[in-house]
């Protein structure tokens, strides 16, 4: 990776400079460099006076300006916009938002970008990821989900900021400042067409806007809000194989995508391969998205057990599950809930869990792994939270035997990944049949 703007009498500031206080602020120092790999998180690396520059609205082996957003003469990296583009990338496109680029919204991290090589970079990540804190090296390739042509017009929930005059707008990257906006290009058009934009929301700090499924339009719901003033919203699943319907609050959880939903399950259960008469675990069971495909699975004479924390989530899966008295559901911490069941001994078939951001951690992969189960499905929304977790499977004694990568946040650096793991058999090099 080469350094260009080594000249000290180029740059407008003088990088770590001899003498200079470590806790001086470099914000608003610019100076040419060339560009590297990608990095997680929505950034591009290069390197400058010694030091690590994380860089936005860049693109591998461009040449740009970069000005400083974050970081002191005394850090070891720093984080910074491409401000000026010198040298661009046979990748580089003009992006479709007005409000997209440095200093403006932060919703979306690479709408300069071509949509096929954002999906190129989000795969070096997932790959990048696994590779330094798995130690696996596999081969991902992040997918479109279907009908996904574009890229935009794909978020069915977005909440907008509500500004001091009372207008909707959206925040910049890192900052509270609202960025009044006239559109949102990776909303919905129907979460655009309730005029959440065009009126003024004296008495609110945020409005959710929810383009669920089953409803005949979206819905506005201003917050602060008491739960009582929250409707509930209809979301429907059809795999072509399997269908379903859940009810749930417009807070609660639920695939912003819209065909997330039915993409996951269609994998999930065609890898697990749940069989009548089965018993399987769903962690972080959320709403029951998951927890009432694998009970239509394993049928009444099988068993799920789903574990959900939040207390909305808990009382929106009673009723999508109310059906299915094979399924019993908990709330609790999955960490402290497993617990129990490592103790007594308690055996499952199948595991599926989507944590939060964070990952599971190493105690819950560990009691996982405990309770044997011959094949477990790995819902991911951040790759090194996955990579961390798959590392701690591996000493538990489970390898990915597959792993996919789907597109399900375009024109941002997110990635959706699910993990297919299996008890090791071949002397644990973490992967099972590769």
């Amino acid at each position: 990776m080469s350094d260009q703007g080594q000249d000290p009498n180029h740059d407008q500031g003088q990088g770590q400079g001899q003498g200079q206080d470590p806790r001086a602020s470099l914000v608003g120092t610019a100076f040419e460099v060339r560009i590297g790999k990608v990095a997680h998180g929505g950034h591009c690396v290069a390197r400058h006076d010694g030091r690590v520059v994380f860089v936005r609205h860049a693109l591998p082996g461009e040449t740009v300006r970069v000005q400083i957003t974050d970081g002191k003469a005394g850090d070891r990296f720093l984080f910074g916009d491409a401000v000026e583009v010198l040298e661009p990338s046979a990748h580089r496109v003009v992006p479709p938002c007005q409000f997209a680029g440095p200093g403006r919204c932060g919703g979306c991290d690479w709408q300069h970008c071509e949509l096929t090589y954002q999906r190129e970079l989000k795969s070096a990540v997932v790959v990048e990821q696994l590779q330094r804190l798995a130690g696996l090296d596999v081969d991902v390739a992040v997918e479109a989900l279907p009908g996904d042509e574009k890229g935009t017009r794909w978020r069915t929930r977005t909440e907008f900021a509500i500004d001091a005059a009372g207008a909707a707008g959206l925040h910049r990257h890192h900052s509270h400042e609202i960025i009044p906006v006239d559109d949102c290009l990776i909303s919905t058009e129907r979460v655009i067409e309730t005029g959440v934009l065009q009126r003024r929301w004296p008495m609110a700090t945020s409005v959710d806007v929810v383009d669920a499924s089953g409803e005949p339009r979206a819905v506005t719901v201003p917050l602060p809000s008491r739960d009582s003033n929250v409707p509930y919203v209809t979301e429907r699943v059809d795999t072509g194989d399997w269908s379903a319907q859940f009810r749930l609050s417009a807070r609660g959880f639920w695939q912003v995508h819209p065909r997330a939903a039915a993409t996951f399950v269609v994998h999930v259960l065609r890898e697990l391969a749940p069989q009548a008469g089965e018993r399987a675990l769903d962690l972080y069971a959320g709403v029951g998205l998951f927890a009432l495909a694998l009970a239509d699975a394993v049928g009444p004479a099988g068993a799920v057990l789903a574990i959900e924390s939040d207390s909305r989530a808990i009382a929106d899966a009673k009723g999508n599950l109310r059906l299915h008295p094979e399924v019993e559901l908990r709330r609790g911490k999955v960490d402290r809930a497993l617990k129990p069941l490592v103790r007594q001994g308690i055996r499952t078939d199948l595991v599926v869990l989507d944590p939060p951001r964070t990952g599971a951690g190493k105690s819950v992969i560990k009691d996982i792994a405990a309770l044997a189960p011959r094949a477990i499905a790995y819902v991911a929304c951040d790759p090194a939270a996955l990579a961390r977790d798959v590392a701690y499977a591996r000493d538990a004694g489970y390898g990915i035997r597959t792993v996919r990568a789907f597109d399900a946040f375009p024109m941002t650096h997110h990635v959706e990944c699910i993990a297919v793991l299996e008890p090791l058999t071949d002397g644990g090099d973490g992967t099972v049949g590769t």
